[in-house]
């Protein structure tokens, strides 16, 4: 252990860095990472939400190394891999943005794809060319298109991002859904072509599949903390339309930085109330569960014709422009694991299958509890009447007819 040091950690308590980690942790491209926030505005509504995105990548690296360290005992992987796999797993968020995942929301390029510009900053490159280290082999395991056997501990069905931020985020929270049997987990994984899970895992896998509902129903889709994401979402596509701020800098930001920036010529008036936690308020709130059929994706895709509904809204509702905001996440996948589970006689199925769907009805009711937790909210700036049926019309349409209609 000479060659390793220690950082102490509120979740997984000491987590042990390699001479490649360490190296990485000291670049200023990870180290923007330390003033990002891991739950951008949740922490307007649960004050311990403060923690950062620096903090989960140590715990996704920690968990790496426990799982390789696991599987090493059936099938290890080789050292250039295992190399590569811990350090994808540090790295995976070095693209993210200030302030959760808003601004993908808000149609700016996933964080994923930003990392390649990260992962070829000067510092970061020569840490990774001394350590020997493939930046095209990262960004693939990164990005989830890499077709390495264990590809998934860094993105997939039962990756160590998950595994840490429902934990962490749990926690720093103070709530208690987050609880997960990560150990039992762990232990359980196996590779077959890919990274599997035993079936001995099953019930763990169980508490994963209810703690990432839990977290998304009542932290990550909270009204108050899904007000304040919309709120930023327009201030800072405003700010971007205005040409007050481009896209890259945006990407290089820190979330005190950008919202300085924002800040300085906001006309909008949102930054200030985001300060102030003058948040939106609830004009119609319901479960997609409740809507008449399947609803459009649009709400949750396309952002500009998003504001398009927003200002006739507005316009009936008798308020000005800027003071509603629709709000219909998606998170596609979000209760979806598919990964392969080795069955105790050694054969390989999946959750959908027949004999394994009788043991574990998560695929039987992931689209039932989808839509419990998914929520379409329209928020005002001030008390509105907004008829609610005219809102259900419109997301019930697909994005074509409701462009007519505008």
């Amino acid at each position: 252990m000479s060659g390793l040091e220690v950082v102490r950690d509120p979740v997984w308590n000491n987590i042990r860095l390699d001479a490649e980690a360490l190296a990485v942790l000291d670049t200023p491209a990870f180290q923007r990472l330390r003033y990002v926030r891991q739950l951008g505005h949740a922490f307007l509504v649960y004050p311990g939400a403060t923690h950062t995105r620096l903090e989960h990548a140590l715990g996704a690296y920690h968990l790496s190394r426990r799982a390789l360290t696991q599987l090493a005992e059936s099938a290890a992987p080789d050292p250039e891999s295992a190399k590569h796999i811990r350090l994808a797993a540090l790295l995976h968020d070095i693209g993210h943005y200030p302030f959760s995942h808003a601004l993908e929301e808000a149609g700016l390029p996933s964080h994923e794809g930003l990392a390649e510009r990260h992962l070829a900053s000067p510092e970061l490159k020569t840490v990774l060319d001394r350590a020997r280290v493939d930046p095209r082999r990262l960004l693939a395991l990164i990005q989830g298109s890499s077709a390495e056997p264990l590809a998934g501990l860094v993105s997939g069905g039962l990756d160590v991002d998950k595994l840490d931020y429902l934990s962490r985020d749990a926690m720093m929270c103070g709530v208690p859904y987050g609880v997960i049997d990560v150990d039992r987990l762990l232990a359980s994984l196996t590779v077959t072509n890919r990274l599997s899970l035993h079936e001995k895992g099953l019930t763990a896998l169980e508490s994963l599949f209810f703690a990432r509902y839990q977290m998304y129903r009542n932290v990550y889709w909270h009204h108050a903390v899904r007000s304040a994401t919309v709120m930023f979402k327009r201030l800072v596509r405003c700010a971007i339309a205005a040409g007050h701020i481009t896209t890259e800098a945006v990407a290089m930001a820190t979330d005190d930085g950008l919202l300085h920036e924002l800040q300085q010529r906001d006309a909008t008036g949102l930054a200030r109330a985001l300060r102030e936690r003058r948040l939106a308020k609830r004009a119609v709130d319901m479960p997609a569960a409740a809507l008449p059929g399947p609803a459009a994706d649009w709400p949750g895709t396309d952002p500009d014709l998003v504001d398009q509904v927003e200002a006739k809204l507005a316009r009936d509702a008798g308020l000005a422009p800027g003071e509603l905001f629709l709000d219909f996440p998606v998170k596609a996948g979000l209760l979806e694991f598919n990964l392969p589970i080795v069955r105790r006689d050694g054969s390989v199925g999946d959750l959908s299958g027949p004999e394994l769907s009788t043991q574990i009805g998560l695929t039987r009711v992931s689209t039932e509890l989808y839509a419990t937790a998914r929520r379409l909210r329209v928020l005002v700036r001030k008390p509105a009447r907004v008829n609610a049926e005219k809102v259900i019309e419109l997301v019930m349409m697909p994005a074509k007819e409701v462009k007519k209609r505008l």
